[in-house]
């Protein structure tokens, strides 16, 4: 190997650390919210209870609605059968909601992988932050992220389609041109070695004002 390449290698290592202490940082702060609710549920009952008891109608209808909006920044969307699929999915789709973003998401992973959890969440992160990096360009509103995950007999489909200002993007290689910074170009770079190690197979699309990332990972053991 040369020494260009294993400095390549160090960067993109150092750039996939660091991106992984963010993953585990967002999914942390996602449970500390739910349970943070659920330690407050007694207390949500009690006041519901008094407000109903003293015939205050118009309160208890304001304070539902209250509950109501904060349970949908804590509430679990997605329950793909995997639990680190949920995790990093689920603060992920919270992180774009938070930035105007719209998400469909439809995943089911109905059996036990073979890859990784470090691998999945790799992959699913660096996809979920290059489509939300992307989607900043567009005015709120038009921003949008559409994931689909299932298996296809053995293999592990993921696709990620995200709207984009770029109308179409130049491709070189396996790459797309970005104008993004150098983590930008690292996190599509780990995403490639990771499905190059599993034998797996990998597609960009870049037209129409779209951007698609379709992968798909053998899940029969070597």
């Amino acid at each position: 190997m040369s020494f260009y390449s294993r400095l390549i290698d160090r960067r993109i290592a150092a750039y996939q650390s660091s991106l992984l202490e963010t993953h585990y940082h967002e999914v942390d702060t996602m449970y500390k919210k739910m349970r943070g609710w659920r330690h407050d549920y007694r207390s949500h009952i009690q006041t519901m209870k008094a407000l109903a008891a003293e015939g205050n109608l118009d309160s208890l209808r304001d304070y539902l609605d209250m509950l109501e909006t904060d349970l949908q920044t804590v509430d679990t969307v997605i329950k793909t059968g995997n639990a680190m699929a949920d995790a990093i999915l689920n603060s992920k789709i919270s992180l774009a909601q938070s930035k105007g973003i719209t998400v469909k998401a439809d995943a089911h992973i109905p059996v036990k992988l073979a890859i990784s959890e470090i691998d999945l969440c790799s992959i699913i992160g660096n996809l979920f932050d290059n489509a939300i990096e992307a989607s900043l360009s567009l005015p709120e509103g038009e921003r949008s992220i559409r994931v689909y995950m299932d298996m296809k007999n053995t293999q592990l489909y993921i696709s990620f389609t995200n709207l984009t200002a770029v109308k179409k993007q130049t491709k070189i290689g396996n790459l797309f041109k970005t104008t993004k910074g150098e983590g930008h170009g690292l996190g599509l770079m780990r995403i490639d070695a990771i499905v190059d190690r599993l034998g797996g197979y990998l597609s960009r699309a870049s037209e129409d004002g779209a951007f698609t990332t379709e992968i798909l990972l053998p899940q029969a053991e070597k």
